[in-house]
Formats: C-alpha cells, structure tokens, sequence
C-alpha cells in the first residue's frame, strides 16, 4: 500500500494547533509538565484516543516556533507549518497534506485533554451526521477539554470564504456565525462543569495543571477528567489557584475588537 493510498483512507484526523509566541504566558506549549514539554504531555494524552487515525500538529513558520516543531518531531508526531495569524489557512493546509474526511481541532494549550472526551464528541459526531460538532460551543465541560470536528470538505469552503479577521484566527468562528448553513451539533456533559479552568495561558494556570499532574501521574499516568474532579473534590485549594480568570478570553477580546461589545457570545 503507498503512502497516498494510506493517507486516502484517514476517516478521523486531529489537528493540534500550536505556537510558542502567546502574549500571557511565552513559550507555554514548552513549559515543563511533570519533566516533560507540555504540548508532548497533551499529545500523550491525545494518543489515547481509539477514534483518531492521524495526529498532526499545526504550528506557524515564524523561526520562534523551530524549537517546537522539533520538540513533536522528535516525539515521533507529524509536524506542519503555516501561517502564524491565519490559523483557518494554516488548518486547511494541514488537512490538505492529510487527506480524510473529518479534522478534529485541538488547542496547543489543553494538556489536561481527556481522551474518553475525544472520543465521545467524535463518536457523536459521527453517528449524528452534522457539518460540526463541538463540547465548547455551549460549554459544558471543563475549559481545557475543548473538542471540535468538522467534515473536511466544510474546512475547506471555510478557508476559501472567510474574510473577517475574527474567522482566520479562530478556526470555527465561520460556521457559528451562520447556523443558517451548517449543521451544528452539540454534546454535553451530564452536569454542568463549564465554571472549572484546565487549560493554561496565565503562570496560575500552569501552577495549577503541574500541581494535578505531580498529584495524580505517579500513581495514575492514563489519569481522566474524574480523576482530576476527585484531586479537585479532596483538595479544592487547588482550584483557587486560577479561578479569577474568565473562559475564552482571547475569543472574546477578538470578537469586540471585530464586531463590537454586542457580538460577544454569538
């Protein structure tokens, strides 16, 4: 079988977005997490999943991000480099050189991702037939567990049609802004969990992600979201280490900028 006929018959492909020149926290992606980078800690945990055929982490060609490409080529995941403001561009690409027929998106800054999540919204997905299915969209879920999947030929139309600023940089932000054309699915978690911050972009939100990893790692290296609701209900100090900051920022920064206070949250 030839390498083309291979990347032919890819049905789910995950795109780990990625850059190291974030303006809170600099260089987070490669911040240590329990000895380790922390993009290759997240693509640790995403490996787990049993729904997605291919990983790819799509990062920018600024030389800024050379160390991070080759901190996941060394871990043995397949590297693409793009634009570093158009993400939409730089996703479509990624997706071009991996042929398949849906592209799940993922967040360089999300090293608690759960794979049992993953897998759930992709199987939701895919049973339920929508253009886009999404756990973030109306959130749910702790803010970290993000999972979007998107057909692929959807992907492309986006790229080749998007204009705003807003949609070139938030990948999704072109098919939520026109529920009129595209099938939009959601999945929810059996109780609302949308108040709790996993991901990290602020130091207190690395603090808090190296505290649960040192907790539970040694004991626990396949550790899940119940096990981290577990640490969290035995010591809830944690949870104050970064409970001030608020879900989404950047989005939200991005869409007042745009489109004005009023847009926020459509």
């Amino acid at each position: 079988m030839t390498s083309k006929q291979a990347s032919a018959e890819v049905r789910v492909l995950a795109i780990l977005q990625a850059r190291t020149s974030s303006s809170r926290l600099p260089g987070k992606v490669l911040r240590e997490v329990a000895g380790r980078p922390m993009i290759v800690r997240q693509l640790e945990r995403i490996g787990r999943a049993r729904l997605l055929d291919r990983i790819v982490v799509a990062t920018s060609v600024d030389p800024f991000d050379d160390e991070l490409a080759r901190t996941v080529e060394a871990s043995g995941v397949t590297v693409f480099r793009g634009d570093l403001d158009d993400v939409l561009d730089r996703f479509a690409q990624a997706a071009s050189r991996n042929p398949s027929q849906h592209v799940v998106r993922l967040t360089g800054d999300c090293p608690l991702t759960d794979p049992d999540v993953i897998d759930a919204v992709v199987a939701h997905h895919l049973v339920g037939g929508a253009d886009i299915s999404s756990n973030s969209h109306q959130p749910t879920f702790p803010d970290g567990l993000d999972v979007e999947i998107v057909r692929a030929f959807r992907l492309h139309e986006a790229a080749a049609e998007a204009s705003l600023k807003l949609e070139r940089e938030h990948v999704t932000q072109f098919f939520y802004r026109r529920p009129e054309r595209f099938r939009i699915a959601h999945y929810k978690a059996d109780h609302d969990l949308s108040a709790l911050r996993w991901t990290v972009d602020e130091p207190d939100d690395l603090a808090l992600v190296r505290a649960i990893y040192d907790s539970l790692l040694p004991g626990t290296p396949d550790f899940r979201m119940h096990d981290i609701l577990a640490l969290l209900d035995a010591r809830p100090e944690l949870s104050s280490i970064n409970g001030r900051f608020a879900r989404n920022e950047g989005l939200a920064r991005s869409i007042r900028a745009e489109l004005g206070t009023q847009a926020v949250g459509g």
